[in-house]
């Protein structure tokens, strides 16, 4: 797909990971919304970079713990934009819990923001697509890239409702890529360590980097690669690019 002139949903597009995609996008000629929960200055300082390339931007605030109206978020972003054609699941949460120390709010907290929000966001995003289709938009694309993890695939002892829920992602990419073809591709990106926790210093770095085969964590531009190279594509869907230097394996 070619980017430029379309536009782009990032949600949690206001820091870390999010902000990396939402300017990547932005830089390959798409405009772009996004999300924010609790990151209102970082939000408009995103959108600012975006407008700054020459792109629209908004920003919307999404509380995915809650019932926050996928349909209406949708619509408000089309009725913005003109249109939407891509939607990048990037929101979510990464806390801490055991098998013996996870606590039933914070299993439903990671299911409803990091597996719930973004299944039914992609099925409003699939009923605005196939609804174009519908409407006479023959050849209508679009995509949708869903953030995940390789823990969903190699699973270990800690961070239980973390890992279950992103590997529901990895699986919801698979069934939403045959369910939503030929008009919307649906991927995922897994990445490795990209970026350190809050707080965490040049010492959490080196020991984490000598765990990694490629003996360095990676970047947010090595992330937004991957996803521009899944929206660029018009035959990849129901796969999950790896960027993890290695460490996956």
């Amino acid at each position: 797909m070619e980017l430029r002139g379309r536009a782009g949903l990032v949600t949690g597009g206001a820091i870390r990971l999010g902000r990396a995609i939402a300017l990547g996008l932005a830089r390959a000629g798409a405009d772009v919304a996004i999300t924010y929960s609790s990151s209102a200055d970082a939000a408009e300082e995103t959108v600012s970079e975006i407008r700054a390339l020459g792109r629209r931007a908004i920003s919307l605030r999404a509380d995915f713990s809650a019932d926050f109206g996928p349909d209406a978020l949708v619509t408000k972003v089309v009725g913005e934009m003109g249109r939407l054609d891509v939607l990048v699941n990037s929101a979510a949460i990464f806390e801490p819990g055991n098998w013996d120390d996870t606590t039933e709010e914070s299993w439903d907290r990671h299911f409803a923001i990091n597996l719930k929000a973004p299944f039914f966001l992609s099925q409003a995003f699939g009923r605005y697509v196939k609804g174009a289709v519908a409407a006479g938009e023959a050849g209508r694309r679009a995509h949708i890239v869903n953030i995940a993890d390789w823990r969903a695939v190699r699973p270990g002892t800690d961070h239980f409702a973390y890992t279950l829920a992103k590997a529901g992602l990895v699986t919801m990419t698979q069934s939403l890529a045959l369910a939503l073809a030929p008009e919307i591709q649906v991927n995922a990106v897994a990445p490795g360590i990209i970026l350190p926790p809050p707080g965490a210093g040049a010492a959490f770095i080196e020991r984490k980097a000598a765990l990694i085969p490629a003996q360095r964590v990676g970047s947010p531009a090595e992330v937004v690669k991957a996803v521009l190279y899944l929206l660029d594509s018009d035959f990849v869907t129901g796969d999950m690019i790896y960027v993890t230097g290695g460490e996956h394996l």
